[in-house]
């Protein structure tokens, strides 16, 4: 297990390099281009953070407590900054003690996100990742309004060896459901896994479907527990940071599947998610194979973002 792990944080390493080229390399600049802890270094400091997609409010917090720590700790060189900065990201987006609690039971996972951001895909390697740690997981089709969703589910799910539940194209999702709950209280499974439509164009309908979804769900699930995870294309920047707020306008989103992590140059915005939005990032891919989506280590993330700089 080690090993897998140590393999996962060498390719997250490698995956980040893109963002830590448009961020490292910028903080490098500055702690090298300037001599004394002023107002000029934190305005260039700002600039770089802006401008590598932590965003304002992320930045701004980043900076108020880095001028604390100066002030409280005497530091006197830019360079002392360097350590500070990193513990101060790793302070902020500290996972929640309760991140991963549906673990110890069955539980019911809703996946959402708008086409095209990986997520059919995703639901493939989460039910990968649970059955290698001994889970009996089911997935179901839900989205049945693309057939090819389906058909990437149905191949998704027979390279991660899991059972599903699938109709034909233009099924009414909440009929999945109610066969996929049924299904998974009879197999005796301890998740299901459910991918729904990728669609946010009409608030009201997918409001509407989740809300038929989740009646189905409370009715028959008994005490699984319930999340709901947003999955988001890393490569779209501060704008996966707007798209995770409307979908928190119609529904309960309780983490965040990061995809395309290795092809960004903007993964910054995993600190402006997790801090801004209070939502943890519970997976984030590195890659298309199975095992290149895993649980989310903030710890490590941060390590293999700054990897250059504590050289």
């Amino acid at each position: 297990m080690a090993e897998k792990k140590q393999g996962f944080f060498k390719r997250l390493v490698e995956g980040l390099s893109k963002t830590r080229r448009n961020i490292v390399s910028g903080l490098e600049s500055v702690f090298m281009g300037v001599s004394t802890i002023d107002e000029d270094f934190y305005e260039e400091l700002e600039e770089v953070m802006i401008m590598g997609d932590l965003g304002v409010a992320v930045t701004e917090k980043i900076l108020s407590e880095l001028r604390e720590r100066v002030e409280r700790e005497h530091l006197l060189h830019p360079a002392d900054c360097k350590g500070v900065i990193i513990e101060i990201i790793k302070d902020i987006m500290e996972m929640p003690d309760d991140a991963y609690d549906f673990e110890d039971g069955k539980s019911v996972v809703f996946v959402i996100g708008v086409n095209g951001v990986g997520k059919t895909t995703s639901i493939g390697k989460l039910a990968s990742l649970y059955r290698d740690a001994g889970k009996r997981v089911l997935v179901a089709a839900a989205d049945t309004f693309r057939a090819a969703a389906i058909d990437q589910l149905k191949e998704w799910s027979y390279r991660a060896n899991v059972p599903i539940v699938a109709q034909s194209e233009g099924s009414d999702p909440a009929a999945v459901v109610f066969d996929a709950v049924n299904a998974f209280r009879a197999r005796n499974m301890d998740m299901l896994i459910v991918d729904t439509a990728g669609r946010l164009h009409n608030k009201k309908n997918l409001m509407e479907e989740l809300r038929k979804m989740d009646r189905i769900l409370n009715t028959n699930i008994g005490d699984a527990a319930r999340e709901t995870w947003l999955v988001l294309d890393a490569t779209t920047g501060q704008n996966a940071l707007s798209q995770a707020k409307e979908f928190m306008d119609v529904a309960p989103v309780t983490g965040i599947v990061l995809t395309k992590m290795d092809g960004t140059a903007k993964g910054g915005m995993v600190i402006a998610i997790q801090t801004e939005l209070g939502i943890p990032v519970k997976f984030i891919g590195v890659g298309e194979k199975l095992g290149d989506l895993q649980k989310f280590d903030p710890s490590d993330f941060v390590d293999a973002l700054f990897a250059d700089i504590r050289a």
